[in-house]
């Protein structure tokens, strides 16, 4: 399966390098202005759930851009064919292809591919997190003011009740610094090979992270929701995942009331 998810996931992802600067239609979906789609996305989905169904016909389907089937298996494929709409629209080269693999509520094989960096981030359950085929591990960071962060905001960040913006500034003060790219799945997976040593998010979608969770955890790290509850992770909407020594100090951090804006 690991295969089929790579392959399919460089596909997508040559696809969407070279169709950057050349959508035509950039729609918003319903009832969020910044949140944006184009053909480019959904023609990346077509493409790859094409590659799935060739292998495994008998397969479920999760997909951002609506492509959604159910089948007669235990396994369903999670997927995000372009993690970074907004950065792609404008070409700012940060967006990836993002596919994990469910089997019975538990991702099992997941991947996150880069393909302006061609870095294709891969896991197997018990089998270890790699990048283009090296074994990838979390920092060994253990102090919050040493660590560099990185999260996300919500489309709906004028309705969003939990402040992000605030919690993004109780975070500045206490760590080394805190960046935001644009692309969850390459925040996790920059966790998982060590470029940062923790992230947080509210209100991501199971593909934004069913791959990167997998892939944080193969590294050694650890992934909760906010209140340190490792169950029902891809399908809860807040995320925090870290290289473990840090885990609590974050959540420490995330545990605080913020005054609402």
């Amino acid at each position: 399966m690991i295969s089929v998810a790579m392959n399919a996931a460089r596909e997508a992802g040559a696809f969407l390098k070279s169709s950057v600067g050349k959508f035509r239609h950039l729609e918003r979906k319903i009832g969020q202005e910044t949140n944006l789609v184009t053909e480019i996305d959904k023609q990346s989905e077509a493409l790859i759930i094409r590659a799935i169904k060739e292998v495994y016909p008998d397969h479920a389907i999760l997909g951002e851009e609506g492509g959604a089937s159910e089948g007669s298996s235990d396994y369903r494929w999670i997927i995000d064919p372009l993690d970074g709409t907004t950065n792609f629209t404008h070409g700012l080269p940060i967006f990836s292809v993002t596919i994990g693999v469910e089997y019975k509520g538990e991702i099992i094989a997941g991947v996150v591919y880069d393909p302006n960096m061609d870095e294709m981030f891969s896991a197997e359950k018990g089998k270890g997190a790699f990048l283009n085929g090296e074994r990838i591990q979390v920092t060994k960071t253990d102090r919050l003011i040493e660590s560099l962060l990185v999260t996300g905001f919500p489309y709906n960040v004028k309705e969003n009740p939990s402040n992000v913006i605030q919690y993004f500034g109780e975070f500045l003060p206490v760590s080394q610094a805190v960046r935001r790219l644009g692309s969850a799945a390459i925040d996790l997976a920059y966790v998982a090979c060590g470029r940062f040593d923790g992230y947080w998010e509210f209100f991501l979608h199971p593909w934004d992270k069913a791959a990167g969770i997998l892939l944080v955890k193969e590294a050694g790290g650890v992934v909760t929701d906010f209140k340190n509850d490792p169950s029902n992770i891809i399908y809860g909407q807040n995320t925090l995942a870290t290289n473990g020594l840090i885990h609590s100090a974050m959540l420490d951090v995330l545990k605080k009331e913020v005054t609402p804006l």
